[in-house]
């Protein structure tokens, strides 16, 4: 028998595998089952590898395989997030998951969410119920939406105003990576993420603008940017 914090790690490792391909940080995995330490997921990992449900590959970072799923009770699933339980009145994402698991050949619809601003964060997007189609070649496992530039704080990056970048839905990103950042639940911009310590530096990729510094609080990671399309 599983305690009810180890299935819930359980459910929420396994969920994200298959969401994503990889495995979840220690940040997101205590995010999503209410801890406030790491201390405490490593012992509930430790547990879980124990009793034959997981196995670490010690030498490769966010590692972790599922050996046995977890038994899933019947009746209403409970949505369980890298930003914790939710319910299903309250699952509503700024900006929302897309389906993308492409076929090795061909190419793949998926939908396009609106404008994202690469220079000033404008209003949340807002699914305009239009699609893309992609080369399966350009995406991975995991899901996927397309987004329209507008404003030229990226050009540098070579992200250009029109373009439709290709974004993989995840909510964490590396150090240097071009991520869509959602700033207090209202503003979306297309920016380099630089981690400074209790703080979050928005990027940009031209001079002429500057770079933006806010507690970690306020920015929420809602996928990082894997390629581009553009129209001549």
């Amino acid at each position: 028998m599983l305690t009810r914090k180890q299935h819930q790690l359980l459910t929420f490792i396994d969920d994200y595998l298959h969401r994503t391909g990889f495995s979840p940080s220690f940040d997101e995995m205590k995010v999503a089952i209410g801890l406030h330490s790491k201390s405490g997921i490593h012992r509930l990992v430790t547990a879980l590898e124990e009793r034959g449900f997981i196995r670490r590959h010690h030498q490769r970072a966010r590692a972790l395989e599922v050996l046995k799923s977890p038994p899933r009770p019947a009746g209403k699933i409970v949505p369980l997030t890298p930003h914790g339980l939710q319910s299903r009145e309250n699952v509503s994402p700024p900006v929302p998951t897309a389906s993308a698991k492409p076929p090795l050949t061909g190419s793949v619809e998926i939908p396009v969410y609106g404008r994202i601003a690469a220079g000033v964060p404008i209003e949340a997007v807002k699914d305009t119920g239009e699609t893309a189609m992609v080369p399966a070649s350009m995406l991975g496992r995991g899901q996927y939406y397309a987004l329209i530039v507008a404003g030229d704080s990226m050009e540098g990056a070579g992200i250009m105003d029109a373009d439709t970048v290709i974004i993989q839905e995840t909510p964490s990103a590396e150090n240097g990576q071009i991520v869509v950042a959602l700033i207090d639940g209202e503003e979306v911009t297309l920016k380099r993420l630089r981690k400074r310590g209790p703080s979050i530096a928005l990027e940009a990729a031209n001079p002429r603008y500057e770079t933006r510094i806010l507690p970690a609080e306020r920015v929420t990671i809602q996928g990082v940017l894997t390629s581009l399309l553009r129209k001549y």
